[in-house]
C-alpha cells in the first residue's frame, strides 16, 4: 500500500525524485513550505488539519496566503519514513510531526538544521529530540502528550468498566517501536496490580488485526487494551466491527475509534495538540528558533464513551464514570 499524500500546491512522488513546484507570483518570492507528517490516514485528518490551521492563524500564518502546507499521511507505513524525511529535509522550511513518535524521531535523524515541531507521547529528552524541556537547544521543539501516564489511567478505566474481567489482551503495533516498548514496559505490570492476567498480541497490518481477534476469541479474553498507534486509529472501522462481532470491550487512545463504534477512549486531546503544533510552526515561520521555544506539556485529556456500544455489550456505565466523561456518544 502506498503512502497517501494529500496534495496542496506540491505534487510529490516519493518513489522517484519527481516534483512539480509552484511558480511564485511575478515579483514575489515563493511561500515557505511546511511538511506535516501524520502517522494515520488522510480520511481522519479534517478535524486535525482544522486545528492546525487555527494554531497557524493565531500567529498570523494562513495556508495559501503566506505559507504552503504539504500533508503526508503514513497510514502506519513507518518503513517509508527515512525516504520521506530525507525528501522533506532538503526543501521545506519546517517539519511538523504531531502525534507520531516514529515520525518525530525520523525527522530528527534526517536533519539537524531544519526546524521540527513534534507531538510525542514519551519524554522528548529520552527520545533524543531535545536537550531539556525548558531549553530544547537544537532544531526541535513541540508538545509532550504523556502517553505513559495516560495509558495506565486508561487501563484503570477499562477495569472499572469491566470489573469482573480477569483475562485482558494488550494489542501493540511492533512497527511503532516506541509505542510498543513503553506499552509493554508499563501496562502488563499495571494489569497485575489490578489482579488481571494479560496476553500480549502484535499487529502491523489489517490481516494481523483480524488474526489477533481470532486469538482473543480462542483464548476467551474478557477485555482488550489497544496501544496508542496512528495505524490502529486508521483501522477504526475494522476495530469497531470486530469488537462488536466478538463482543469484546476495548479501550483506545483516540476518540475517533469510539465515534466509529468503539467502547471507550481516554487520552490527550489530539485536536488541541495539533493546534499547539500549529502555533509553534507559525512562530518559527515568523522568525523564532526552536531552541528558544520550551516544550509544551499537554493539559487537555478526554474520556469518551459510546453508550450504544456499551448497551450492546451489556455494560452499565458507573455513575462515577458518567460524571468523569467529557463526552458520551449515543450512536455510531
Amino acid at each position: 500500500m502506498a503512502i497517501h499524500i494529500q496534495r496542496r500546491e506540491f505534487i510529490v512522488t516519493l518513489g522517484g525524485a519527481v516534483a512539480a513546484w509552484p511558480l511564485a507570483t511575478r515579483g514575489q518570492p515563493a511561500m515557505p513550505v511546511v511538511g506535516l507528517v501524520g502517522g494515520g490516514g488522510g480520511d481522519m485528518s479534517t478535524r486535525y488539519v482544522t486545528a492546525f490551521h487555527k494554531g497557524l492563524s493565531e500567529t498570523g500564518i494562513v495556508e495559501g496566503q503566506n505559507a504552503t502546507v504539504e500533508y503526508h499521511w503514513l497510514e502506519g507505513q513507518y518503513d517509508r519514513l527515512p525516504s520521506l524525511m530525507a525528501d522533506l529535509a532538503g526543501r521545506v522550511a519546517v517539519i511538523a510531526t504531531p502525534g507520531s513518535n516514529p515520525a518525530s524521531i525520523a525527522a530528527k535523524a534526517a536533519t539537524a538544521t531544519v526546524p521540527i515541531v513534534f507531538g510525542v507521547g514519551e519524554d522528548p529528552v529520552k527520545l533524543g529530540l531535545v536537550v531539556s524541556l525548558a531549553r530544547p537547544g537544537g532544531n526541535a521543539t513541540g508538545i509532550n502528550i504523556f502517553n505513559v501516564e495516560v495509558a495506565t489511567k486508561r487501563l484503570g478505566l477499562l477495569h472499572e468498566l469491566v470489573p469482573k474481567g480477569i483475562r485482558m489482551a494488550v494489542l501493540v503495533n511492533p512497527a511503532n517501536t516506541t509505542s510498543a516498548e513503553f506499552t509493554l514496559r508499563y501496562i502488563p505490570e499495571a494489569a497485575r496490580a489490578y489482579g488481571l492476567q494479560s496476553l500480549v498480541l502484535n499487529a502491523s497490518t489489517s490481516e494481523q488485526i483480524d488474526a489477533a481477534f481470532a486469538t482473543l476469541q480462542r483464548e476467551r479474553i474478557d477485555a482488550l487494551f489497544v496501544a496508542a498507534d496512528a495505524f490502529f486509529n486508521s483501522r477504526r472501522a475494522q476495530f469497531a466491527t470486530l469488537t462488536a462481532h466478538h463482543r469484546i470491550p476495548a479501550a483506545y487512545a483516540d476518540r475517533e475509534i469510539v465515534e466509529a463504534g468503539g467502547l471507550m477512549s481516554y487520552g490527550t486531546d489530539f485536536t488541541d495538540m495539533f493546534r499547539q503544533v500549529g502555533i509553534y510552526v507559525g512562530r518559527i515561520l515568523k522568525g523564532e528558533k526552536p531552541s528558544d521555544l520550551p516544550v509544551v506539556q499537554a493539559a487537555k485529556f478526554a474520556l469518551v464513551i459510546n453508550l450504544k456500544t456499551a448497551k450492546a455489550l451489556g455494560i452499565d456505565i458507573p455513575i462515577s464514570m458518567q460524571l468523569l466523561a467529557d463526552e458520551m456518544i449515543e450512536s455510531s
